[in-house]
This record gives C-alpha cells, structure tokens and sequence, in this order.
C-alpha cells in the first residue's frame, strides 16, 4: 500500500487548467523528487496536498484512506510538514521557541520549556542534526535555519516532508549536509517529495522523478535509470542543451570601477565593508556569498536604491556616485533585479509597457514628449518574438505570465537598449531547464557583443558556466578572486564560509 496517493487531481482557475487529472502514488520512506517548467503545476498540486487550496476533481489517500483538507492544520494533523522556500521562522526567538511555536508543551498553564528543549535535543539527536535550543534563530547561518524548519515538522510527527526548492539558499557544504539529512529521515520511514529545477539534485538525491508538463503528468521515471538529459526532455518536450558553450573573450577597457565602497543596511550596520572591483567590457563577473553577507546592499547602492556611505562608483569614466536612478539609466547601466515581481516589473500594467518603462523617453519610442504608440506596439512585438515570451498579446497583463516569462520580460527590456552594464540578479532564480538554457545564452551573447556583466547568484553552477572571474563575498568584504576556468563548487563555497582567508 503507498504511504501517499493523488488520484486524478484537477484544479482549475480563470482561464488556467493548472492540475490535468494528476495521479501520482509514493511509497514510504521514498524520496520523489517533482520537477517540471514554470508554470506546469508543481506548486498547485503541493498547495492541495497541503491544504492550502482545495481540488475541483479527485481525491487524496494517506496509507489507502481518503483524506480531505480544508487548511494546513487538517494536514499537519494527518502527518505532512512543509518546508517552504522562503522559511517562515521568527529571526528573534530561539531555535526551540521556533520550533514549538503554535504547539506548546504546557504545565499547568505555562509553556515548559524545559521539555521543549529536551524534545528538540532529542529530535535534533536522532535524525543528525544538530541543533543548539537556545541558539537564536537570527544568529544561525541559512542552513542550520532549514534544520530548524525541518525538526519543526519532526516536531508535528510528519511522515511525509513537503520541501519547496530546499537547496535555493545553501552554499555546497550546506547542500551535501541537507541530502545527508534527508537520506537518514527516509531511512527511518519518512516519505519526502520535493520540488526541484536543479536536475543534479535529481539524480543526487530522489528514488524516482515525477514530470509535469501542461499541468499533466508526463513521466514518472526510476532515477538510477534515467539521465538529466530524459528529465529535461520530458520537461520540456525537446532536447535541452545542459552544458553553457562559453566561447574564448578577451576582456577591453573598464566599464565599471568600483573603490573602496561601504554601505549601511537597513539596521545602520556596515553590509559592504570597504569593496572594490573593476569589470570590463567583453567580461562577466560573477559575485557568489550566503545570503546576507553584502551582496544584496552592494547591488542596491549600486543602481541607486540605496544611498553609499563612502567610496567611488564611475560608469564608463564617469562618476555615478551620487546621481539618480535614471541617470544611471541615461549612463549605460541596466539591471535585472533578484525580485523580478516586486522591482522589476508593475504586474498589473501590459507587457507592452512593461517593455517600455524606463526608456519612455527614447527617441524611437516617443517625440517631444509625446509616446509614439505605433512605435511602442512594434517594439513590444519585435522584444515578445525575440524573446520567446509567452503571452497571448503584448497587452497582455504581467501579472497573468508565469515565472519564466516574467523574467524573459525583464531580461528583453533591459537587454534591448545595448546598456554598456548589465548587472544581473539571480536572474534565473524560480526559472525552469527550458528558460534557464534560453537565458544564459542571451547573457553569454550580450557579452559576447562587447557589454559588460555582473552577475549575482546564488546558485554556484550558475556563476561558474558563466563568469570569466568570480568574486566571493564574506561579511561585507571580497574574500577572494577565482578565475571562472579555476573555480570549483568545493572551494567557492570554503570561501563563502570565511573557512579560507
């Protein structure tokens, strides 16, 4: 009998089939890992599985009985946890308080925190992993907070995990401790699905892959006996090349000079402690770092959204310092956000004019202070069909475009000006194989042309198929060079740790 069984799943919204009749059985103690493109319906079948939304059509059994959830609490009584990509934790309660939050263990009125932190020990003890009780959660590095979120569902008595992108935020050690730790839960009978675009992670980790394709399953597939290669076709329905085909570039003159830059967080504290770097014409330089070590401030102070404390910022030989958003604009600087939903486009506005803002004023696209909308309509065309956007028209809204093709968006917008910087914020982040393949080669193009890239990321494949030189970030300061040809994930990762000075 399987631990686990959907049958015949279907939800349907305005205009979306989202779930196709999806039907998929796991067995327990198995780790099944559920890929598939942006929008093919892993996140919907996880949301129903959880809770969180209700089908139209079909039905859930746990161990052969029908099951029906109405909210999360109806599942985590029935025994599945999740762990959602972005954790849900509170940065200043400790690592038991987070845990037992919601499920206290009372005594006589009062939460016994004695016997909180003697059940998070003994939990932490028995799956290997590791956790102080009383440390407090704003102080722990990324991965021991996924640990958290993982002894929080072990605390509910969770059979079955539910992990949304584990590996999003972890540099490579933390990767082989998190797979380490999912190998001993299964092993003790825990059923694991987990929803994954990183198809080394795939083969690494999972017994068997189910694909979704058109909110239908298309393969459900024995891992020890496929390739990456099956996965992605399966996924995207042609072959996808999984190798970049970087080709030889000799870098020219300095585009961006960065010196000795500091910059304040939101807290006042120093995030970027006395940075400097060039990057040339022909080149893409790529910044890796566990979240929260600077990167995110370096980039905001960078094309404008947050002031610099001190130090010197030139574009082209022109000091850019202190100038505006839009003259960075007007200066040659284009830039790709990390939350392409929030800052890099208006999801309720067309694509059309997603596509127009911040170059209204380009002299193809309007005349005397007046939008020559003839103009706008063929440029927005000529971008969707360079792009490969998936809309049914350029007025199309945003909002109604799936992660993949929200991106391509962004990257046509900022790319279609031929800016002497780009600078690039996980840029494939949330993206399916297929849009992935599509984006880095526009990058690896864009570049190829003579245009300079920085390029933020935290996936570490990421970073070192594309960059020519590879900067590492620790606690506000470069921590070291690595030339893309020399960089391994091993040693990037001692590097983003501070382990290698």
């Amino acid at each position: 009998m399987a631990e686990l069984e959907l049958r015949n799943i279907t939800k349907r919204f305005p205009g979306v089939l989202a779930n196709d009749h999806v039907s998929l059985s796991v067995e327990k103690g198995e780790i099944r890992a559920l890929v598939g493109e942006n929008g093919a319906g892993k996140s919907t079948l996880m949301k129903i599985l959880y809770g969180l939304y209700r089908p139209d059509e079909g039905e859930i059994l746990l161990r052969g009985r029908r099951v029906v959830f109405h909210s999360p609490h109806d599942a985590i009584r029935a025994g599945l946890g999740m762990v959602h990509q972005h954790f849900m934790l509170f940065p200043s309660l400790t690592t038991f308080e987070n845990v037992i939050y919601g499920d206290e263990i009372a005594r006589l009125g009062f939460i016994n925190r004695d016997e909180a932190r003697r059940r998070v020990r003994e939990l932490s003890a028995q799956y290997g992993l590791a956790l102080d009780p009383d440390a407090k959660v704003s102080e722990l590095p990324v991965g021991m907070r996924q640990r958290v979120e993982i002894v929080k569902t072990l605390y509910r008595n969770a059979d079955i995990l539910i992990l949304d992108e584990p590996t999003a935020v972890l540099t490579p050690q933390e990767e082989e401790e998190l797979f380490a730790v999912l190998g001993r839960l299964a092993r003790a009978g825990k059923t694991i699905i987990f929803i994954t675009h990183k198809l080394n992670e795939v083969m690494q980790i999972s017994d068997r892959a189910t694909v979704l394709r058109d909110g239908r399953v298309v393969a459900t597939l024995v891992t020890s006996q496929t390739s990456p290669a099956e996965i992605s076709r399966a996924m995207v329905g042609r072959d996808v090349m999984l190798r970049v085909n970087k080709l030889p570039r000799k870098p020219g003159e300095v585009v961006l000079s960065v010196g000795d830059l500091h910059v304040e967080n939101n807290r006042g504290s120093e995030a970027v402690c006395g940075v400097s770097f060039d990057v040339r014409a022909g080149e893409i330089v790529g910044i890796a770092g566990v979240a929260g070590n600077g990167q995110n401030e370096l980039i905001e102070a960078l094309v404008g959204l947050r002031p610099i404390k001190s130090g010197r910022v030139a574009l082209r030989g022109r000091e850019i310092t202190s100038v505006s958003i839009g003259a960075r604009r007007a200066a040659g600087m284009a830039y790709v956000p990390e939350d392409r939903s929030a800052v890099g486009l208006a999801l309720d506005a067309q694509v059309d004019e997603n596509l127009l803002m911040g170059y209204e004023e380009q002299p193809e696209l309007s005349q005397r202070g007046w939008l020559n909308f003839g103009s706008i309509e063929r440029h927005a065309r000529c971008l969707v069909e360079r792009f490969a956007i998936k809309a049914p028209s350029p007025r199309e809204a945003v909002a109604n475009l799936s992660g993949g093709n929200r991106q391509k968006t962004v990257l046509a917008r900022e790319l279609s000006h031929q800016a002497a910087l780009l600078i690039a914020e996980q840029p494939t982040w949330g993206v399916d194989v297929g849009s992935i393949e599509f984006i880095h080669q526009r990058l690896l193009d864009y570049c190829q042309n003579g245009h300079a890239i920085l390029l933020v990321s935290a996936d570490l494949g990421e970073v070192m198929a594309l960059s020519d030189r590879i900067l590492v970030m620790f606690e506000g300061r470069i921590a070291g060079e690595v030339q893309g040809a020399d960089a391994t994930e091993h040693g990037l990762g001692l590097l983003m740790t501070g382990a290698v000075k």
